[in-house]
């Protein structure tokens, strides 16, 4: 029984992997236009590849130095192993893959986007989506695939083999080895993010201050010299760096529920492991419910809701998920189980993965009001655009400080809620859930770039109006559902790294975290502070990038005739290039805060300390995720707005007006907050936690406080024979007197 259900887990991870191939086949089969629009595609694509290249020859130094570093490390402690730097290898290689497969079939899939909106809406959604699912599928099947084999390898050989039990030390080293594949995964995530938002929103800023803003040409016109550039972005920012972001929030939400399933009581089946292999086995089932649930998105004219449409598709695999853990959880979990001390039912664990579904849906419905166009928060900004550049940011601002309320209420009760049912196991189960239907939600947030791309496809090759308006009704649709995607990965964040931090102080030994020690207090202040200076290195990296892409272009509208005639050709290669050289100079910084400020903490600290420094990340980095993305959001919809005309204080108002101007300014602002500093703030919270718990076992106060105990009993000893000596001695004293 136990086996059965191991060896289903990898091969769910197929069942989503064969599915991906399927899909993919059906897009590269639809038609891809005339000769311009393949031209323009092939740049696109031959730019994202070449960023991508450049990308991975850094990242092999990394992973090849850090790889070095976890194999020596996995020797100095009983509960690690060398092979943990095998781990983190496979982890960072398929996180990486997952990001090529994402920009590899949107590269293919916006040129056919654009030529299936020569058609209808109807047809458009269907390219768009079913590229978007190609990458969700195989985001997700390769996680479950991957975590599923090597759990399979690691318990095999350091548990089964030594005849050891599920809550001993054998576990442990299982898990921890294991955890080198989420660090893998993760530290690969964070540079693919950072280091793709900065190249994105680089050429998206330069492209629009110059072209939109100076120049007065269209947005993704073919004058533009930084418009491949801007669509190159959408691929390596959007789809790549989402892609290996997903990646690692899917892999470190499971391992962080599998290491606290270890330290669970539990008189099941599975011979105790059941706890360990339900997140696994939710997330691969959830792979199935999500293909399920893409059947439902549809429309059947260009009147058709597409906003709604996304939204069946997403609400249906949840509630699929939901129907199935009833049965899950009643057939792998026992009826009473213990964590901690915490005793809990199976039924407490399925009412945690319910409630981990409703924070996800309430998350996702609270981001689309704070972002979508014609709700009030993005009206709001569309009215003080009527006064000017200055008062759209500050309502910008307003919008994104507000947008903070409500998440943090839900995720606050999620949290109780969950700990309420099943302890910490339950918070863990609960983000478990929540991620169970990845492959649906990275679908509808993928399809976002697609479209993007696809409209400035049709805008380049300048295709009759009617396509561009079907491309931006998709197009402004993306930007709320990668909103929404954004603050259900943010929610997800949180969760995990709640679950991670409980993880890290069962292995590192200590029962609490005491703020009232000014060591603690100081760590967890320096914690609030590093979402700040992360988010500022990597803005101004944008910014910096930006001043470089907007002298390019003015360079070539000055010095190349013909340009804004359509008489010659500009420099597309030129901007490619300043995008690729800024984001993998500046991404380096960031990604090296993430993962050297635990290690020094813990290792000179302590691990009371870091854990103290890991609560002010986690609360500080939610907080700015969700401000930034939501902020960014509101302001790229509201400037969306103008294409279709907005009544400011009864006047119409369009592209080209003083207060479309002030939209496009307020746009600017935003990109580099929701494309690049923003989402990274889940992997940052992650990331940090997970070096955290591989670190643990080094810096562990289990050793230490068993050390004094035998210190103790020493010196309790040699107190004794003193006490004996001197006994002795008094003895001997009292004979030679008598005598």
């Amino acid at each position: 029984m136990e086996q059965a259900i191991t060896y289903l887990i990898p091969a769910l991870g197929i069942i989503g992997l064969l599915a991906m191939a399927i899909k993919s086949a059906w897009v590269t089969k639809q038609e891809t236009g005339d000769g311009t629009m393949v031209e323009l595609a092939g740049y696109i694509a031959q730019g994202a590849m070449a960023f991508l290249r450049a990308e991975w020859k850094v990242l092999t130094y990394f992973v090849i130095i850090a790889g070095i570093l976890l194999a020596w490390s996995g020797t100095t402690v009983e509960t690690s192993s060398p092979v943990i730097a095998i781990s983190f290898v496979i982890g960072a290689v398929l996180s990486a893959l997952a990001g090529y497969i994402g920009m590899n079939i949107a590269t293919k899939a916006n040129v056919r986007t654009t030529q299936a909106a020569r058609t209808s809406l109807k047809k458009a959604l269907q390219v768009s989506f079913t590229g978007g699912s190609v990458m969700g599928l195989g985001v997700a099947g390769l996680a479950v695939l991957g975590l599923g084999s090597l759990f399979i390898i690691f318990y095999q050989v350091y548990v089964v083999s030594a005849g050891a039990g599920v809550n001993g030390l054998e576990m442990e080293k299982a898990l921890d080895v294991l955890a080198g594949f989420s660090l893998g995964a993760e530290s690969i995530a964070l540079f693919a993010r950072v280091g793709g938002g900065i190249y994105t929103k680089a050429a998206d800023v330069g492209a629009d201050l110059v072209g939109k803003v100076e120049a007065g040409i269209p947005e993704d016109d073919v004058r533009n010299p930084a418009t491949i550039a801007d669509n190159v972005g959408d691929n390596v920012g959007d789809v790549a760096g989402m892609g290996a972001d997903l990646f690692g929030s899917y892999v470190a939400t499971i391992l962080a529920t599998m290491v606290l399933g270890r330290e669970i009581i539990s008189e099941d089946q599975f011979g105790g492991i059941a706890p360990i292999l339900l997140p696994m086995v939710l997330a691969g089932l959830g792979i199935i419910f999500s293909i399920m649930g893409m059947l439902f998105v549809r429309i059947s004219d260009d009147q058709g809701d597409v906003q709604k449409a996304l939204n069946m598709g997403n609400w249906s695999s949840i509630v699929f998920t939901g129907i199935a853990s009833y049965f899950i959880v009643s057939y792998m979990l026992p009826e009473t189980m213990i964590i901690r001390g915490y005793a809990f039912s199976n039924m407490d664990v399925y009412y945690a993965i319910i409630l981990g579904l409703v924070v996800g849906t309430l998350m996702s419905i609270i981001t689309e009001y704070y972002t979508a166009i014609g709700r009030r928060p993005v009206n709001s900004i569309i009215q003080q655009s009527g006064t000017g550049h200055a008062t759209n940011i500050i309502g910008g601002l307003s919008v994104g400080m507000e947008s903070t309320v409500l998440p943090i209420l839900v995720l606050a009760g999620g949290i109780y809620g969950a700990y309420e049912f099943a302890g910490l196991y339950g918070v863990a189960i609960a983000a478990a859930g929540m991620m169970a239907t990845t492959a649906m939600q990275l679908a509808i947030d993928a399809f976002g770039p697609i479209a993007d791309n696809a409209g400035g496809i049709a805008e380049m090759s300048q295709l009759p109006k009617d396509v561009r308006t079907r491309t931006d009704i998709l197009d402004a649709v993306g930007n709320t559902t990668a909103a929404s995607g954004k603050g259900f990965a943010i929610a997800s964040a949180a969760l995990t790294s709640l679950a991670l931090f409980a993880a890290f102080v069962g292995i590192a030994g200590i029962d609490s975290i005491d703020i009232y020690k000014a060591n603690v207090l100081a760590g967890l202040f320096v914690g609030g502070m590093i979402p700040y200076i992360f988010s500022s290195l990597c803005i101004a990296a944008v910014g910096r990038a930006a001043m470089d892409m907007v002298n390019e272009v003015r360079r070539q509208f000055r010095e190349i005739p013909g340009i804004m005639e359509y008489k010659a050709k500009p420099e597309y290669e030129k901007c490619v290039e300043i995008s690729t050289k800024a984001s993998l100079r500046e991404m380096l910084l960031p990604g090296a805060i993430a993962l050297l400020v635990p290690i020094v903490v813990g290792f000179t600290f302590g691990p009371e300390v870091l854990g103290g420094l890991l609560a002010g990340v986690t609360v500080s980095g939610v907080l700015m995720g969700l401000f930034q993305s939501n902020a960014g959001g509101a302001w790229d919809n509201a400037k969306k707005s103008f294409e279709q005309g907005v009544m400011i204080n009864g006047e119409m108002h369009y592209k080209g007006s003083e207060a479309h101007k002030a939209s496009v300014t307020g746009d600017t602002v935003g990109d580099p907050f929701k494309d690049t500093s923003g989402p990274s703030m889940n992997i940052l919270i992650k990331l940090m936690s997970i070096v955290a718990l591989v670190i643990a076992p080094h810096i562990s106060e289990r050793e230490r406080t068993e050390t004094i105990g035998m210190e103790k009993q020493e010196i309790k000893k040699e107190i004794q024979f003193e006490q004996v000596k001197k006994v002795d001695v008094e003895k001997v004293l009292v004979i030679n007197k008598n005598d």
